[in-house]
């Protein structure tokens, strides 16, 4: 095809069709045309990227794998110019580029650049305003994957935390049926027993104390010893012993009992003794319910607060003692896993920064689930938080090996990670640093061998320092 043709092929392109005829000639002169079949790979992930790509016809995409299988992030099709465009630093893709159906492309070659934004004002325009587009669109789609990454991250640790409460639930609501059963058979023998108004507030005021008391908690070899002391004094009075263990959990003394012992007598205290203990094992299981689903609306809580569920996503006053408690509440399944202890450290009184406060925990998210994973088994994360002028600071310290010197100019680069395929994306610390400057702040970090602190530092809300 002569240039002529190409020219005017470029012509009625949809993103250059605009510019001066003479500055797509100039084009048509300097570069080629490109052919690809479906799967052609037309830009490796190791690059170089030849050029600036403009299609003709056909489609294109990028796929890249975050640690969730092969995805296409970008695609391009016919009326679209990619590859290397003005001023862009692009050296490499973070993943292939491939021909998705038969594609014709014109390439201008990368040598003919720095030319063509002297030569060609216009079509450079264009080209910027492609690159920013661009670039607003992988930062989205990062900005995603990452979000939805670190939710999975969440969801499995949030499932843990949320098991055992539920679990201990629904075995203390299964036991609860037999124990109330129980329980009322004891309520209708003591009733039928005629008891005299004094024994009855002998037995009550029993009832009373253990249920003032029975939050106490006793080391398993005391409470093996009271067991063993209360199944002697029930044997003895020709009881059954197997109310020994309700009355080693609760509240009761062998004064009581004797004290019972000395008001009842026969059949009456052995309805009495069986009172008191299935009404023990009741309000026991009853409480035992009760802890486990104030845990689990704790933790519900926690998840609304953290992603800001009920809340529009607007810039506010944000509280960053409040979204870092949720978020190590978030990852605390994930510390206890790895015998890592996990503390935080809020100074008193701390002012708000202005932000966006789901856009926040994302940071806290990242910093901190990368330290735990830098921590060693036994080893240890702080997070504190507190005022240093007019700003707020948070720091991130972990006791782990420490970022070689190497890596850590590289740390921040988007898709650079040290950590094995499928367990890193490279994208955590590059979206922490942009949602950081996002909100006017800074980010910086030290290390050395056992070490290792990530400092954010952000501008105190303007209404907080008039105040």
């Amino acid at each position: 095809m002569g240039p002529t043709s190409l020219v005017d092929r470029l012509a009625a392109h949809r993103t250059l069709g605009g510019a001066p005829r003479e500055q797509l000639e100039w084009l048509a002169t300097r570069g080629e045309l490109r052919r690809f079949e479906p799967g052609d790979v037309v830009t490796p992930h190791q690059g170089p990227v030849l050029g600036v790509f403009v299609i003709l016809a056909g489609r294109v995409s990028i796929r890249v794998d975050r640690g969730t299988g092969s995805r296409r992030v970008m695609e391009w099709n016919a009326g679209d110019v990619t590859g290397l465009l003005p001023y862009s630093r692009l050296t490499s893709p973070p993943g292939d580029v491939k021909a998705e159906e038969p594609t014709e492309m014109f390439l201008l070659p990368r040598e003919h650049l720095t030319d063509m934004i002297r030569e060609c004002q216009d079509v450079t325009a264009i080209m910027v305003h492609v690159m920013l587009d661009r670039a607003r669109q992988f930062t989205s789609s990062d900005l995603h994957d990452e979000k939805m990454l670190s939710l999975g991250k969440l969801a499995a640790g949030l499932a843990h935390e949320l098991n055992n409460p539920a679990s201990a639930a629904a075995r203390s609501a299964e036991a609860l049926t037999g124990a109330l059963a129980f329980a009322d058979a004891a309520s209708r023998a003591l009733g039928a027993a005629g008891l005299s108004p004094a024994q009855l507030e002998t037995i009550e005021r029993l009832r009373a104390a253990d249920g003032s008391g029975r939050a106490d908690a006793r080391p398993p070899l005391e409470r093996a010893d009271r067991e063993d002391d209360f199944s002697e004094w029930l044997a003895q009075h020709g009881l059954d012993d197997r109310q020994a263990e309700a009355f080693a959990e609760s509240a009761m003394t062998l004064p009581a009992l004797a004290e019972l012992a000395d008001a009842l007598d026969g059949p009456e205290l052995d309805a009495a003794v069986r009172y008191l203990a299935a009404d023990h094992v009741a309000r026991k299981l009853t409480d035992e319910i009760r802890t486990a689903v104030q845990r689990i609306h704790s933790l519900v809580g926690a998840v609304k607060r953290f992603s800001y569920m009920d809340q529009a996503p607007d810039l506010g006053p944000v509280t960053l003692g409040d979204g870092l408690g949720d978020t190590l509440i978030m990852l605390r399944a994930k510390a206890r896993l790895k015998s890592v202890t996990l503390s935080l450290e809020v100074e008193p009184g701390l002012p708000p920064v202005m932000g966006f406060g789901g856009e926040l925990n994302q940071v806290w998210t990242n910093l901190i689930d990368n330290a735990l994973d830098a921590a060693p088994s036994g080893g240890h994360v702080s997070v504190a938080v507190g005022r240093t002028g007019n700003r707020v600071v948070v720091r991130v310290v972990d006791d782990g090996p420490g970022i070689p010197a190497g890596v850590k100019e590289r740390i921040f680069d988007p898709f650079f990670t040290t950590k094995p395929v499928g367990e890193g994306t490279g994208l955590g610390l590059d979206i922490v640093r942009r949602l950081v400057r996002r909100h006017k702040g800074e980010i910086d970090v030290e290390s050395r061998p056992g070490r290792t602190q990530f400092r954010v530092s952000l501008p105190i809300s303007d209404a907080a320092g008039e105040r």
